[in-house]
Order: C-alpha cells, then structure tokens, then sequence
C-alpha cells in the first residue's frame, strides 16, 4: 500500500483540493440553493472519486492493493452520479448520500491506514482522515434534521478538515518514492 501511495500521492493531493475547494465554497455562501448544494458535492464526489479509480485502474497490474482506491472512488462516483441525475432529491435524501459516502470512504482510508501500518509505515494521518469520515458520515445520518446553516457548516468543516489532511498526506506519500520502502530514507551513493 506504501509503494501504490507513493507512485499515486497525487490522487490524495487532488482529494484533498476537491475538498478544500468544496468546503470554502460551501463555507462562503451559505444562503446557497439546495440544487447548488447538490452540484457542488456532486462535482466533490466525482473528481475525488475519478482520480481514485484511476489510481486504480493504473496500478492494477503492479500492486495489490488496486482494488482499495478503486473501490474508494467507485462509491464516491456512484455518489456524485446520484446527485447530478437526481437533482430534485430532498434535503433528507442528500444528508443520507452524503452520510453514506462519508462512512464508505471512511471505511476504505481506515482499511488502507491497517495495511500502512502492517508495511511498517504507522501513517496516522490516513487513519484520522478515515476515523473522521467515518464519524461524520454517523453525525450526519443520526442527526438528519439539523438546519440548513448548520448542515452547510458541518459539511464545510468536515471537507475542509479532510482536505488539508489529504493534501498533507499527499505531501508526505510524495516524500516516500525517495525511500527504499522499509520507512528509512534513501542513502545517496557517494558520502
């Protein structure tokens, strides 16, 4: 999982943007429409997902672990397909979606945080990204009717949290092509 990571860090930096982009987006407008709303996590779920099923897709051959990005961005596709054909979708309908697709990724990034750590990388920043998806997709669905204000600045925050998380992991998984994979850096050849 380190070595698919570290060749892919750019799918968790373009997870981390959509995010970010997302969430000041949401932040700074909160009198958006519900059909923006529907658009602007819809454009979220589908850029984060597609550059996760790439990922995928690419690395099928190399690593085995493919199938965990590729499973990742599947749902947050199939998300965002969901909101973009479904735009007269209630409030309640899109706390769900959005609940699930948390939970779901969440699940994903914990799963790939475990196989970090049995390669020897103890990566908490993946670990938390999906400890904190997981914990806000069961926020939103349990708590569904909450206002729509505070609905916007829960999605904002949650966006905006995994985002720069993202990108610094992103960041750091750059950092681990320079690495024999054994979490030591790279020696240069001539002292």
């Amino acid at each position: 999982m380190d070595e698919l990571l570290a060749h892919a860090w750019w799918m968790l930096l373009v997870r981390g943007i959509a995010g970010l982009l997302f969430g000041l987006l949401a932040l700074l407008a909160p009198a958006i429409t519900l059909l923006l709303l529907i658009a602007m996590f819809a454009a979220y779920a589908l850029v984060g997902g597609a550059a996760a099923v790439v990922t995928g897709v690419q690395y099928r051959s190399s690593q085995k672990d493919w199938w965990v990005p590729l499973l990742l961005g599947l749902c947050s596709v199939a998300a965002g397909v969901i909101a973009v054909l479904a735009p007269g979708i209630t409030a309640l309908v899109l706390i769900a979606v959005m609940g699930a697709n948390a939970i779901v990724t969440g699940a994903f990034d914990l799963i790939a945080a475990v196989r970090l750590s049995r390669s020897g990388r103890n990566e908490w920043l993946l670990f938390f990204i999906g400890f904190l998806s997981v914990v806000f997709g069961v926020v939103v669905l349990v708590y569904p009717g909450a206002g729509a204000l505070a609905l916007v600045w829960m999605i904002s925050g949650y966006a905006l949290i995994t985002g720069v998380l993202l990108i610094a992991l992103g960041i750091r998984a750059r950092g681990w092509q320079r690495s024999d994979f054994s979490g030591k850096p790279n020696r240069p050849l001539h002292p």
